[in-house]
């Protein structure tokens, strides 16, 4: 991290909190601030602790199931590598190199780092694809943007795997040899098109080592997956619920603050700023200020932001921040 890219870090998270400011003043309390009964906050860390160690049994799972020997430990810590990585680089690109280096720095091989990190993404993508299949059968009908909303994250998914099935053909005709025509009328360049055929031969080895693996444990680490994502979206829906229980529970009132928070976590991919830059906020004030009681809205948008966000940067400084700092160090120097 250049002096550059800690200003344009420090910018984002400033934005963010204006941005915060700005949308929580107007519907400010009277009563100050506003503080949750400490059980909402209970129920909230206990969403926030099960969603990472349900994502951290999902690594460590599937490591397991294609014979790579990885300890709970280890894969939590994985995990708050790259949540933190996430939320101090732009466009969430320092995730992948803090991650690779915790389990480097663990005496996990070159191979199988590459593979954990496959495996977590293919997971990721098709737990995803099922749980935005299934919201989108419990709430069809209750209006265009919740269909909508499912059909955007779970096309995100299939773009995702998609992507992954062409490399995977690529994989089997070019992963050797000089650029190919189609290439070549691209203008891919020799050295640009050997680190795409390094690519490729780590995807094919990913796949064989995946075609292969066990599968009791990779339907373990499915599940522990799919338990991931709904830790995601179960946040917001039980901080508003439980402050305000004169508040139906209902598809009609779910169906926003479920389908809202999973397209605010993954359409966040796209803003290039550290954190988002405030996006997450603003989008959240317009999409879901009438989707729950006015007194518990500035409450929800700030509590929800804390248990989904400021709390994984905590933790994962805390416990892999100097991790995170050395690999963005490697991958600067490597770039100079």
């Amino acid at each position: 991290m250049t002096r550059a890219r800690w200003l344009i870090t420090l910018l984002s998270f400033a934005l963010m909190l204006g941005a915060s400011a700005w949308v929580v003043l107007p519907h400010w309390p009277e009563t100050g601030m506003p503080w949750l009964a400490w059980p909402v906050h209970a129920v909230a860390l206990a969403t926030v602790t099960a969603e990472l160690l349900t994502r951290a049994f999902k690594i460590q799972a599937s490591a397991r199931a294609c014979g790579i020997p990885l300890r709970f430990a280890t894969a939590l810590r994985v995990c708050l590598a790259g949540d933190f990585a996430a939320a101090i680089t732009p466009a969430r690109s320092g995730a992948e190199p803090a991650r690779y280096l915790v389990l480097a720095e663990s005496g996990t091989g070159a191979a199988e780092r590459v593979l954990v990190l496959f495996l977590e993404l293919f997971l990721e993508m098709w737990s995803l694809l099922l749980v935005c299949s299934a919201l989108a059968v419990v709430f069809h009908g209750r209006g265009a943007s919740a269909a909508g909303l499912a059909a955007l994250v779970g096309g995100y998914s299939t773009l995702v795997l998609t992507l992954g099935a062409v490399g995977w053909v690529l994989s089997r005709h070019h992963a050797r040899g000089p650029v190919p025509g189609w290439a070549a009328r691209l203008r891919v360049s020799a050295g640009g098109w050997r680190a795409v055929q390094r690519l490729l031969r780590g995807l094919r080895r990913s796949v064989s080592a995946l075609r292969h693996a066990h599968p009791g444990h990779m339907a373990l680490a499915l599940g522990g997956s799919v338990l991931h994502v709904l830790g995601k979206v179960a946040t917001l829906p039980l901080l508003v619920f439980l402050s305000a229980p004169e508040f139906p529970v209902t598809l009609d009132n779910l169906a926003p603050l479920v389908l809202w928070p999973l397209a605010l976590f993954y359409g966040g991919v796209v803003v290039p700023a550290p954190g988002g830059g405030g996006f997450i906020e603003g989008a959240f004030a317009t999409v879901l200020r009438d989707a729950m009681p006015p007194a518990v809205f500035v409450s929800s948008l700030l509590w929800w932001r804390f248990y989904t966000f400021y709390l994984y940067v905590l933790a994962g400084g805390l416990t892999a921040g100097s991790a995170v700092m050395r690999s963005l160090k490697s991958g600067h120097n490597q770039g100079s």
